[in-house]
């Protein structure tokens, strides 16, 4: 006997028409009774992964909490150095400005007693030039007639000492 391609297909389907239904009561069995152990596992443990995950969650969620409070707390201890840290510097600021006039103060100071000093040290310099130029020529004569108007003193004290005692 000859089949043709068609016949060939139709028998087969025939022979398989019966065999995928009871492949598939087989694995719908299969399944049905996976299904019914989980969930007998799951109730004679007592524990379900969703369980497991809403206390994971609950977890991570408290360590979030408890994460972003230690951070709020560091960011206001940061904060409160910071501000600290500004006023110490405002303090040396203003301290370097106080320090800054007195430099300036003492360096106008200095500048002027400099200014006086070099006036006075030019006036002393042009005294002694002109007792200097002066000294030779006006020396000669007062000494001349201040030696002897001394002399003549000394003489007549002398003399009027000498005539009190002999009157005596």
């Amino acid at each position: 006997m000859t089949t043709y391609p068609s016949e060939v297909r139709s028998v087969s389907l025939v022979r398989m028409g019966r065999q995928p239904i009871a492949l598939t009561a087989t694995a719908l069995l299969l399944i049905v009774a996976g299904v019914a152990s989980i969930a007998a596992w799951r109730i004679s443990t007592g524990t379900s992964p969703e369980t497991d995950r809403a206390v994971l969650a609950r977890a991570l969620q408290t360590r979030s909490v408890q994460a972003s409070e230690q951070l709020v707390e560091k960011t206001k201890g940061l904060e409160q150095t910071q501000e600290e840290s500004i006023d110490q510097i405002q303090v040396m600021q203003d301290q370097l400005q106080t320090v800054r006039r007195q430099v300036a103060t003492q360096q106008a100071d200095t500048k002027r007693l400099s200014d006086q000093i070099t006036s006075l040290t030019e006036a002393v310099d042009g005294l002694r030039q002109s007792f200097a130029s002066a000294q030779p020529s006006d020396l000669a004569q007062p000494q001349a007639a201040h030696h002897h108007p001394a002399r003549a003193r000394a003489h007549a004290v002398r003399a009027a000492q000498k005539r009190t005692k002999s009157h005596s």
